[in-house]
């Protein structure tokens, strides 16, 4: 058996993708320009059944531009989950909007709508999911709430390329919705974001938020950003997004190998008609999960990671005090394997022995 180390998430760049960054470099136009322009129209098609996309510079300025395109802004609030990255509270904030910290439900670790609506309050103007780890939010659930209180739901949909619930794929939910495009995200465009969108007003201010407030040279209309993604980041995330639909498929079958063969630990849930995508493979080790991972590392060679071991709330930058029992739970019990399209046979094999041989001797 192979003893290389299995990273816990590796990306996946070829000649093709080389390729397409020469092709930029020959042309001479580097920034912003028609590979966006075509990147854009074929992410909307292949992975969001024709809605609007506008490409940016990264996932964490798309969900920034996103909510001020949404109108989010100072003395509003967002309920958000504490159990994710901290962008997504971090772009509530730098619109100058208050983040509200709702708990999660432990069986897909997205946002329990049943604690969303007892944050709600005037000051609320959304609601933001975020599809965790590959997997859908409860979005019905979340959209009969906003409904009912006249809120906007907005997505973030960092993880979650391809995934779908009832047929309806995720980013075509909410006013708004962000992919990541960071290297280790399960296509990548080296790095960038993607902004989807049904709402044409939205759509508008997110390419003049973009571009410095201007859509012709010189005519500011509003005070903007530089967010744009180059082309030679377009030409990356074209290539990578013809790949990402068979690279889906391998980390599905990947996800039902382990499911089929771990035990003595918590596999990963699917809710019914949901297509989760696997970002991350994620299960629950009850007792010392940070030994068991040191231990996949030092004896098996088996990288892993825990996102996210602290809370946004907990986190020195917001540092607030709430009662989320479920989401520290989840960051003391989550461990992701790897699950990317990389692995082969004997990566699966080793996986599978190593956690199952951890497991049952309680490390």
């Amino acid at each position: 058996m192979s003893k290389d180390f299995i990273p816990a998430a590796k990306p996946l760049i070829g000649d093709a993708e080389r390729d397409a960054v020469d092709g930029v470099l020959r042309s001479g136009m580097l920034a912003q320009g028609a590979e966006v322009t075509e990147f854009e129209q074929e992410f909307s098609r292949v992975l969001l059944d024709g809605r609007p996309t506008v490409a940016v510079n990264s996932g964490t300025a798309g969900l920034h531009l996103g909510l001020l395109a949404a109108g989010v802004g100072p003395g509003d609030e967002v309920i958000v989950p504490s159990f994710t990255f901290a962008a997504t509270a971090n772009a509530v904030a730098l619109t100058g909007a208050t983040p509200v910290f709702a708990d999660i439900e432990l069986t897909h670790y997205c946002l329990d709508p049943k604690h969303v609506a007892g944050l709600i309050t005037e000051r609320t103007k959304g609601i933001m999911p975020v599809h965790l780890y590959g997997h859908p939010a409860n979005m019905p659930a979340l959209q009969q709430l906003a409904e009912q209180h006249g809120l906007a739901l907005y997505e973030d949909a960092a993880q979650a390329h391809g995934a779908s619930l009832d047929g309806k794929p995720v980013g075509t939910f909410g006013t708004f919705a962000m992919f990541s495009l960071y290297p280790t995200k399960n296509m990548t465009s080296g790095e960038g974001g993607m902004v989807s969108t049904g709402d044409t007003e939205a759509e508008q201010a997110l390419r003049l938020l973009r571009n410095q407030g201007m859509q012709r040279q010189y005519e500011n209309e509003l005070v903007g950003f530089n967010a744009r993604m180059t082309n030679l980041h377009a030409a990356i995330g074209r290539v990578q997004l013809a790949k990402v639909g068979e690279w889906t498929k391998t980390r599905r079958a990947n996800a039902q190998f382990l499911d089929r063969n771990l035990h003595g630990v918590g596999v990963p849930a699917v809710a019914e008609k949901a297509v989760h995508v696997y970002h991350q493979y994620t299960i629950t080790v009850p007792e010392d999960r940070d030994g068991f991972a040191a231990a996949l590392k030092e004896e098996y060679q088996v990288g892993s990671g825990v996102y996210y071991p602290v809370p946004n709330h907990r986190l020195p930058s917001f540092a607030r005090e709430e009662d989320l029992p479920n989401t520290e739970q989840a960051c003391n019990t989550v461990l992701s394997l790897p699950v990317h399209p990389s692995l082969d046979d004997e990566d699966r094999e080793r996986i599978v022995t190593a956690v199952n041989t951890l497991a049952k001797a309680g490390a």
